[in-house]
């Protein structure tokens, strides 16, 4: 019993439990899960400072399982990242991990997924924003004139007030209609 590796300080964890949406047994599932990327450089225990200094390069962290085959893991990596590089601290992927998972609420994860679909990071979801994501997620397969077409159709349906870009209370609107948002911006602890 004496053996046992603490990989956080109590405090640590109450401070962890408090500003997402886990538990303390899912946040050591987290961190589980974060030093399997490269356990040479994630110590087993963990001090305050290095939770949020030692960053996981982007190229590792695009290999998770969770990650691998989607087409935005570099934007969302770059989302969650403090610096904005892409390259994730323990408490960078614990907050990633907490907006995608069940317990986490509608609205926050609609903010995240704006935030990662904003690809040009100037608050709204412009044209080329979208002309990208389309490229991303049909994976080159489209000609332009047809993600024309498609980037045309989204914004004649969500463009609220018809200014050529989403806002996010553009997007939100589109995103409470979507039965399938929940299931589908999510990650299993």
């Amino acid at each position: 019993m004496g053996n046992k590796v603490v990989t956080f300080t109590e405090q640590q964890l109450e401070d962890y439990q408090d500003c997402t949406f886990f538990t303390r047994k899912e946040i050591l599932r987290v961190f589980k899960r974060f030093r399997e990327v490269n356990p040479d450089l994630i110590p087993k225990r963990m001090t305050e400072n290095q939770a949020h200094t030692i960053a996981v390069p982007v190229e590792e962290i695009e290999k998770l399982p969770e990650l691998k085959e989607n087409p935005f893991k570099r934007r969302i990596c770059q989302v969650f990242s403090h610096d904005g590089s892409g390259n994730l601290t323990f408490e960078d992927f614990l907050d990633m991990m907490s907006v995608f998972s069940e317990a986490a609420p509608r609205d926050i994860k609609a903010w995240y997924a704006f935030r990662i679909y904003d690809l040009d990071d100037d608050m709204y979801i412009g044209r080329e924003d979208l002309l990208e994501a389309t490229r991303l997620l049909t994976k080159g397969e489209l000609h332009a004139q047809e993600r024309e077409e498609i980037v045309a159709s989204v914004l004649d349906e969500a463009d609220v007030d018809g200014d050529g870009r989403l806002s996010f209370m553009d997007f939100e609107h589109v995103v409470v209609r979507a039965p399938d948002f929940l299931s589908t911006f999510h990650i299993r602890v």
